[in-house]
């Protein structure tokens, strides 16, 4: 194939043929290409098999994703079907080599489950992954439930992260109970001294303006009393989402009284009385 270089020595043109680029009048080899640029895998599939590598190290998964599976073929056929069974299930045994690693791959898995429950980024399930791990190795599990302790990471994260989630969401959809939930929660941030501070009420106004279909002028109204009840010290001491949606709630009021009392509690995981008291200060 011509090219439009010339070459360095004659100012001849080159030429390429195979590996090689030389130069058609004095024969100077100008490059040489010896890379392979076919694939660097062999695939002894049943069908086209185009991965290049495995999946991807992950935080979630007690090994990284590190080992390995033995797949399943159709062409086994009796004796070395069964031999094949027998290694794939003694293979799997042999992942897990102690109780600490079979309690994180069951913890995993449930934080797993929960964050894609809860609609969580993937960011949320490894660090849950890496808090739970965390206080395994400072033996914070003694005693207590798993299924506490993965709630309790996925809502410690949360909390670290600013993303709102109440811990009566959390509890929902795992299954741990709230005493549960709340026990291993309480030592985690005692422990491990989690960055967690107070949250600030604004944070859920979108998603509870967003679960009880109110209008931008209401969760614009209710912006505006968070800040005023903050300023003027009405949030400190109370549930953040229950403050919320008692903001919600006023300011639906104010422009269209299109929300209950009932919708905007139950949406916030708080009771009506809880709400009606914060409204009532929101109104003085």
């Amino acid at each position: 194939m011509e090219t439009t270089y010339a070459c360095p020595e004659c100012n001849g043109s080159l030429r390429g043929s195979g590996d090689e680029t030389f130069c058609t009048s004095c024969g100077l080899v100008v490059a040489a290409d010896n890379i392979d640029r076919g694939p660097e895998w062999r695939s002894f599939a049943d069908g086209p098999d185009r991965k290049r590598t495995g999946a991807p190290l992950t935080r979630s998964r007690h090994d990284r994703g590190l080992s390995t599976e033995i797949g399943r073929s159709i062409r086994l056929t009796g004796r070395k079907r069964r031999l094949f069974a027998r290694l794939r299930r003694q293979h799997n045994r042999a992942r897990i080599a102690s109780k600490a690693e079979r309690n994180r791959v069951y913890a995993f898995t449930e934080i797993r489950r929960l964050v894609g429950a809860l609609g969580l980024p993937e960011t949320v399930r490894d660090r849950a992954c890496v808090l739970f791990e965390s206080a395994q190795n400072e033996d914070l599990l003694r005693g207590r439930s798993l299924e506490g302790f993965a709630a309790a990471a996925v809502y410690a994260v949360c909390r670290t992260e600013g993303l709102s989630r109440t811990i009566a969401e959390v509890r929902d959809a795992a299954k741990a109970s709230r005493g549960e939930l709340v026990a291993a929660y309480d030592a985690l941030n005692r422990e491990l001294g989690l960055p967690t501070g107070p949250i600030d009420p604004a944070e859920y106004l979108p998603r509870f303006a967003s679960l009880l279909d109110v209008s931008t002028a209401v969760e614009a109204r209710a912006h505006e009393l968070v800040d005023e009840a903050e300023s003027l010290g009405a949030t400190s001491g109370r549930n953040p989402s229950g403050v919320a949606a008692a903001c919600l709630y006023t300011a639906a009021r104010e422009l269209d009284g299109s929300l209950t009392q009932q919708a905007a509690a139950d949406v916030a995981g708080v009771t009506p009385v809880t709400l009606r008291a914060t409204y009532h200060d929101l109104r003085e």
